[in-house]
């Protein structure tokens, strides 16, 4: 089989064994120990966006803390689509391994540089001025305006840096290299705490420098995963490979564009529902953004299994192995499940020492910020679980190479979130609010979930149809 041959050549010594073939061995066993690393990658992440938080929080006070939760939907704005639009390039780089065809390994990744290249640029220069015309679009109150304007202006202009390190990242894993980019990620999470110690403690620059310390962080886990790319031998980049195809570059879009496209819809739910808790005033805020800041703790773990499963499917996808999908998935669902009541388990019990990291108890206000972050948090414990199952589901689809179906279960989760936010205040006023994200999961899990199984039952068990219809797929080479 040709992609053991790539196997061997991608897993030898030069890169350092982190390359797995995902089309052998036990499924349970290969989603978990590629799905590790990436937790702890992602409980990295989410350890240095924590620590800007609560720098701030702590340091600055709580009006800094509201500042940089008003800015939390207008910055996924840029971050989500392009981390999903990085996600839909590297489902055709995971499909073109799990054929074993180097050229059009390498014609991908070539082309999806230069894809991201182009739209982070793009973002990176235009985005910043619309900083200010989206906070007043959401109302944010001007105690905090200033500061949030600053924060997400540098933000926006790094957009070029973080869509590079998640392209490169996507890249490690479409290979099913989980450990680089954690070790990438290790670097940058110690290098932004001593970052943000400095700018914001030592230097006074506020959430500004947060900020800073973050992009520049980004950059260094680039650097470092483009470092260990470049010891794959099969990724041994040509000078043709470089060339604009126009049939390569259309099939990323393809497979990228909806992805993105989703995510803005989940956005936009989310930049109605901040601008109706910006009308509940800093305090309920600081709350929500105390809260949000866990809310990546919550979802990490689901994110690397969400990573584990597009690679697993993807892989055995392109190799046409029906029945190791199938296998595969009840692996994920039960693994992923396990760890979302765990989670949920652990965040009932402690959530609200963690949520204290947050709020300076100098603050006359601060049992009242720590009610109201408890309580949304003690909501999105206890119903983790389906979070957990949407990213699984979600990710089987995309590993099919089928990206419109997570791109309509966006547009339901923004409908979810939306229909909460305007209609259920009204009923239990600022209380109802706790409920938006649960409902948006909900709708959106329905969807994948829904349409994982009918996909699975329209698809023969042979090899050669499910290999005719990967080839289908598959751009002219």
């Amino acid at each position: 089989m040709r992609f053991l041959h790539i196997g061997k050549k991608i897993a030898g010594r030069e890169a350092g064994g982190r390359v797995t073939d995902m089309t052998q061995g036990n499924p349970t066993k290969l989603i978990f120990s590629f799905a590790l690393p990436l937790i702890l990658g992602n409980l990295g992440q989410q350890l240095y966006m924590i620590t800007d938080t609560m720098i701030v929080g702590q340091g600055v006070g709580l009006k800094a803390l509201a500042a940089l939760g008003a800015t939390d939907w207008i910055y996924w704005l840029v971050l989500w689509p392009i981390q999903f639009l990085t996600q839909g390039f590297a489902v055709l780089i995971t499909q073109n391994i799990g054929e074993g065809n180097e050229k059009s390994i390498r014609k991908s990744i070539a082309m999806s540089a230069v894809l991201c290249l182009a739209i982070g640029t793009f973002v990176s220069v235009i985005f910043p001025f619309f900083a200010s015309p989206l906070l007043q679009l959401l109302k944010t109150p001007g105690d905090i305006f200033d500061g949030a304007r600053s924060y997400v202006t540098v933000m926006y202009a790094g957009t070029v840096i973080v869509m590079a390190y998640t392209m490169a990242a996507a890249v490690l894993r479409a290979f099913g290299d989980g450990k680089t980019p954690l070790i990438g990620m290790i670097i940058a999470a110690v290098l932004n705490i001593g970052l943000d110690l400095l700018l914001v403690m030592g230097f006074h620059w506020g959430i500004v420098g947060a900020a800073v310390a973050t992009i520049f962080s980004q950059l260094v886990a680039f650097l470092y995963c483009l470092r260990m790319i470049g010891k794959i031998p099969v990724v041994n980049m040509k000078q043709g490979d470089w060339k604009p195809d126009r049939a390569v570059l259309k099939h990323l879009l393809k497979l990228g564009t909806p992805l993105a496209l989703s995510h803005v819809a989940i956005v936009i739910g989310g930049i109605i529902l901040q601008s109706v808790i910006n009308g509940f005033g800093s305090l309920f805020i600081a709350a929500f953004t105390a809260t949000n800041k866990l809310y990546g703790l919550l979802e990490s773990s689901a994110i690397s299994f969400g990573f584990a499963t597009v690679t697993y499917i993807g892989q055995n996808w392109g190799a046409g192995n029906m029945e190791r999908i199938r296998t595969g998935m009840r692996s994920a669902v039960k693994l992923a499940a396990v760890c979302s009541v765990t989670i949920s388990a652990g965040m009932l019990l402690f959530g609200k020492s963690l949520l204290r990291l947050f709020i300076s108890t100098s603050d006359a206000n601060a049992s009242r910020v720590l009610e109201l972050a408890y309580q949304y948090l003690t909501i999105m414990s206890v119903l983790l679980v389906i979070l957990y199952a949407l990213h699984v589901y979600r990710s089987a689809i995309q590993g099919m190479g089928n990206t419109m179906v997570p791109m309509l279960a966006g547009f339901l989760e923004c409908v979810g979130r939306v229909s909460v936010a305007l209609f259920l205040p009204k009923v239990m006023g600022e209380y109802g609010l706790f409920f938006a994200e649960s409902t948006a999961w909900l709708c959106s899990t329905v969807c994948v979930v829904t349409a994982y199984y009918v996909t699975i039952r329209k698809m023969s068990s042979s090899d050669a149809r499910v290999k005719g219809k990967v080839n289908t797929c598959t751009c002219s080479r």
